[in-house]
């Protein structure tokens, strides 16, 4: 495998260059937990993990219920075919749960007591940026080696180009937007329709560009200028029948149902609907670059244990694995490309 680090340690991209790092691990042992909100392709990333470890003689143990199941002992040493067959279900077959345990010291002290008692000597954690944060934490803490995969819809964590789960929400979107561009068109309206992201925009922009809608309302562009005034000033392209407008779920934007009701204020001339997708868009089969990417993932997080990496992210760059340091993965929100911004702009006029 050929692997390198993002702003890391990591030196080697070819087998004839020298490692700095050793290959002798005293890892005998790993659990795999899912945490934070559950994304396609989190399946594949655990069967491979699994694999990935008993092929190179280590006992693994499913951690069920995220942190919450660290803390209350929820964990069961998985076999190969633990994952059979799992590979194409969305969700997580670990289950995923908020543990306000594991954000106190003591709570932490008993999940670290409970992976005493396993004889598990890492972690491996597949989840978001809270899931990482929590991550690094108990890793400091207890010294235990811990590795992250980047698992959410959002793809708002940096040092990566794509996270797990996120072409399968764009596809979902996108087919969603298939589907109401029928009825926005027979009724001559303006749509908007809201999707996840908290404070990234990269769903709602790419999505955008991808169904042919006529704009992204995205956080990183409200913080600069009114997008909504721009656009009614622009009128919606006049010369089409219908608008659909995406709206990053955010309280920088102000959501879709927010943005409606100030149109019916503002601009009553328009006949508004809003559409918000909500959890449609973590659900589902993953696509196929989804469960590859999970894949590769999965295995190079057993990878990156065997070389005694600790507190790092796998990522991927330019389609090459990377080592991500949690600090940096989750240091701040990802930039939108301003290339992206010029596409929809362009193939919107």
């Amino acid at each position: 495998m050929h692997l390198i680090v993002y702003k890391g340690i990591r030196v080697s991209t070819s087998d004839s260059t020298t490692n700095i790092l050793t290959m002798d691990s005293n890892i005998k042992s790993v659990g795999i937990l899912t945490s934070g909100g559950d994304a396609p392709g989190m399946n594949a990333a655990i069967r491979a993990a699994t694999r990935a470890g008993i092929s190179n003689g280590m006992r693994v143990y499913g951690i069920y219920r995220g942190y919450r199941g660290l803390v209350s002992d929820e964990i069961e040493e998985f076999q190969t075919n633990s994952v059979s067959n799992i590979i194409q279900q969305g969700g997580t077959i670990l289950k995923t749960a908020r543990s306000e345990d594991f954000t106190t010291v003591e709570g932490r002290k008993k999940a670290y007591e409970n992976i005493k008692k396993h004889n598990i000597d890492a972690l491996v954690v597949i989840g978001g940026d809270g899931s990482l944060t929590g991550a690094g934490i108990f890793a400091n803490e207890f010294n235990i080696p811990v590795v992250g995969l980047p698992g959410t819809i959002d793809n708002d964590l940096n040092g990566t180009d794509t996270t797990i789960g996120y072409d399968t929400a764009l596809n979902t979107i996108m087919q969603s937007m298939d589907r109401l561009r029928d009825t926005a068109t027979s009724h001559e309206r303006l749509f908007f329709v809201e999707v996840m992201g908290r404070n990234c925009g990269f769903l709602a922009l790419n999505s955008a560009i991808a169904s042919g809608a006529e704009a992204a309302i995205i956080p990183e562009i409200s913080i600069e200028k009114d997008q909504l005034a721009e656009l009614i000033e622009q009128g919606f392209r006049k010369s089409k029948n219908s608008s659909m407008v995406l709206v990053t779920e955010s309280e920088i934007t102000g959501g879709a149902i927010q943005l409606a009701e100030r149109v019916k204020k503002e601009y009553p001339w328009y006949d508004v609907r809003v559409t918000i997708l909500g959890h449609l868009q973590r659900g589902g089969s993953p696509t196929a670059q989804d469960r590859i990417l999970a894949s590769r993932m999965g295995i190079a997080a057993i990878q990156a244990l065997l070389e005694n990496q600790r507190n790092v992210m796998i990522g991927i760059r330019e389609n090459e694995i990377v080592y991500v340091p949690f600090k940096r993965a989750i240091k701040k929100e990802r930039e939108i490309s301003d290339e992206m911004l010029e596409v929809l702009r362009i193939s919107s006029i």
